[in-house]
């Protein structure tokens, strides 16, 4: 599998680390209610088809989310999780 860093171009799996779905993008405030983190922490979806997942490029140190396939594997993008906006991280 071939993914693209936003930084350094179209790189090799073995470069990146995977993280897990990008739902850490959207941890709750540290004062929200009991059942935001039950949900955050407890209630993740595992859809098959097309989803963001968050990465991790070793030779830059860049974190990446990539939209990508999980039944057929294909890439359809990546941009840096710095340039998302809104995000925390």
């Amino acid at each position: 599998m071939r993914i693209p860093c936003p930084h350094c171009g179209t790189r090799d799996r073995r470069e990146f680390y995977y993280y897990g779905a990008d739902d850490y993008l959207r941890r709750p405030a540290a004062d929200a209610a009991p059942a935001a983190w039950d949900a955050y922490l407890h209630l993740r979806d595992n859809p098959a088809g097309r989803l963001r997942d968050l990465w991790y490029h070793e030779p830059c140190g860049s974190w990446i989310a990539v939209d990508r396939d999980t039944v057929s594997h294909d890439i359809h993008g990546a941009v840096a999780v710095a340039d998302l906006g809104g995000g925390r991280t």
